[in-house]
């Protein structure tokens, strides 16, 4: 990991520490993007099928999850059961806790302004697989999608290598009350949900985290005209480690390499006011990622890593909210002091307690998080994420009478005599 003294750093250089893995902007992987969505945007489900084959060493198939879940059932322990069920529980109340309520005001008295929640029609989630079944993915995605309302939800997810669907993605499928997946990845998989490839219908939004192609593809296909509405800027996974004296070596590597160990393109920073802090998780991280199933993963990240040296956790918080990231651990004595000055973070994990881990599985909270510093502007999925809201107005004679007027005038000083005469044409209506 590079160290690097933030006080001794200028603008450019603090910039430069703070920049995200090349890869995630290399121009080869924009263009290749693009290449795969306009031949699935043009040449629909036969063009799907030929990427998918050469990509995914398959066609699509819409596979029924109940038999598989069975499947997944009678495989698996019953305390493995167990966990994945109180991991359902607990997204499901969490996010049934959380659905924003409708509001009525009269803001003058007999003008009443609403606002009006309702779920989107059709939601595409992508669910990220392949060599590793995301299965939690799904549950962070459906149960508020569903706790939402959506009328219908279409998952896409890689095959597996030996090809299908992977039995414990069914079977967190089945928890979800979702009764089909196609098995159908990266680019093209969001480009045949953006514009449908039939027997694969468009949908009107999608949602779900990915590889550097996936989150480029998303971007892209938002961008384009008639391009659904997606979610936020999900890419490959991010963790900031704000760390004290009181920080524990080993226990911040482990975060650290939890994150390290997605993708050659996650990236991990840590940041503290002590250099033997430092050292301590530079001893631990050397000597527990050999040590790992996905250890060439975790070290290839690791090149993009960095460990910053500040001045005071208050200045570590400023690192924080430049960088934004997706997963902010405050790995401190005190989290609650700190956490009143944090602004930009996708999911925060205040204490030495609070593992990444738990919100990636259990705590209740969508794993779904913005990444690339979007965090900045844009939030992790909640059940707002598959609604949308619309204001209603309804006006009685006394408050039309009390705002035709100025209404009019409103408009005729923006040169709208139309939208005057409609206000005055009410007027007289109750005159």
């Amino acid at each position: 990991m590079k160290r690097l003294d933030w006080t001794q750093l200028d603008d450019d250089g603090r910039q430069a520490a703070l920049a995200r893995p090349a890869l995630r902007a290399e121009r080869a992987l924009q263009d290749g993007v693009r290449a795969i969505v306009e031949q699935v945007r043009d040449g629909g489900w036969e063009a799907l099928c030929e990427i998918a084959q050469r990509l995914d060493g398959e066609e699509p198939r819409l596979i029924a999850v109940a038999p598989m879940a069975a499947e997944a059932r009678r495989s698996l322990s019953a305390e493995q059961v167990a966990a994945m069920e109180l991991a359902v529980e607990n997204i499901r109340r969490f996010h049934e806790a959380s659905m924003p309520s409708d509001v009525a005001i009269e803001t003058v008295p007999g003008l009443s302004v609403r606002k009006l929640w309702r779920p989107i029609d059709r939601v595409g989630l992508y669910v990220p697989g392949g060599r590793t079944p995301l299965f939690s993915t799904l549950l962070m995605l459906a149960i508020p999608a569903a706790v939402a309302g959506v009328r219908e939800i279409v998952v896409v997810t890689p095959p597996r290598p030996g090809g299908g669907l992977d039995p414990l993605v069914a079977l967190a499928a089945n928890l979800s009350n979702v009764q089909a997946v196609w098995t159908v990845g990266g680019a093209q998989a969001v480009a045949a949900l953006a514009f449908g490839a039939s027997p694969i219908s468009r949908v009107d939004k999608i949602c779900g985290p990915g590889n550097a192609w996936v989150a480029e593809a998303k971007r892209l296909v938002a961008s384009m005209p008639e391009g659904p509405a997606i979610d936020m800027p999900a890419g490959p996974s991010e963790l900031m480690v704000l760390a004290d004296e009181s920080s524990q070596g080993a226990i911040v590597a482990a975060d650290l390499l939890g994150q390290a160990e997605h993708d050659a393109a996650a990236q991990v920073i840590l940041v503290s006011p002590s250099e033997a802090v430092l050292d301590a998780v530079e001893q631990a991280i050397e000597s527990q990622v050999g040590e790992l199933p996905r250890s060439a993963f975790a070290t290839a990240s690791l090149g993009s890593a960095r460990m910053i040296l500040v001045e005071s956790m208050e200045q570590a918080v400023d690192v924080a909210n430049a960088y934004a990231p997706e997963h902010l651990s405050l790995a401190v004595a005190d989290a609650d002091a700190l956490l009143p000055l944090v602004r930009n973070a996708g999911a925060v994990f205040a204490g030495s307690l609070a593992a990444e881990t738990f919100g990636d599985y259990i705590a209740g909270s969508s794993h779904v998080l913005p990444t690339d510093g979007a965090a900045k502007a844009w939030s992790g999925v909640s059940t707002t994420t598959f609604l949308k809201a619309m204001s209603v107005q309804t006006v009685r004679p006394d408050a039309a009478r009390m705002i035709a007027e100025p209404a009019a005038l409103l408009a005729r000083m923006e040169g709208l005599e139309a939208h005057a005469r409609a206000a005055d044409a009410r007027l007289e209506k109750v005159a």
